[in-house]
């Protein structure tokens, strides 16, 4: 009766967009993403060369490279997804983008695909971090680690 004035804590989820293992931004071998410059998140070392939208929302930036895609979420989240580490420099060799800039995306839908075998060959590491970029606006951004996931597997709570 007492919480009767509470505000209800309203709670999202953003999936995985790959099948693999979730990890702390913290394996991430990278500073700007294992600090959290960029936002908070997870990431997943992918076993799969498909990354699918880990919610629904509009497709913001579909980076030139194919390495990195920005969206916002239905429910204002905006993610950054990013294939891999350093892979800019692969200039999109043995990335197939699926969406541009402007389109609408069910989560769910296939975003990109990715050559592993090839990003591996180059030295570059395929994990791939999801940030919130706009994390300031969530009282708590909460990363699943530690689990295999499927696609679409609920990898960042936010409330």
């Amino acid at each position: 009766m007492f919480n009767l004035f509470k505000k209800k804590e309203k709670k999202h989820m953003v999936g995985s967009p790959a099948k693999g293992k979730a990890v702390s931004l913290k394996e991430v071998n990278d500073p700007t993403f294992a600090e959290e410059m960029l936002g908070k998140g997870a990431a997943v070392i992918p076993e799969e060369g498909k990354i699918y939208a880990p919610a629904d929302g509009e497709i913001g930036m579909v980076f030139d490279t194919l390495h990195a895609i920005s969206m916002t979420t239905d429910f204002g989240a905006e993610l950054l997804i990013h294939v891999g580490l350093d892979t800019v420099k692969m200039k999109g060799d043995g990335f197939t983008g699926h969406v541009k800039a402007g389109d609408h995306v069910k989560k769910g839908d296939l975003l990109l695909e990715v050559d592993l075998e090839k990003v591996k060959a180059a030295g570059y590491d395929t994990i791939t971090p999801v940030l919130v970029c706009n994390t300031q606006d969530y009282a708590s951004v909460e990363g699943i680690e530690s689990a295999h996931v499927n696609a679409g597997d609920d990898l960042i709570e936010l409330s």
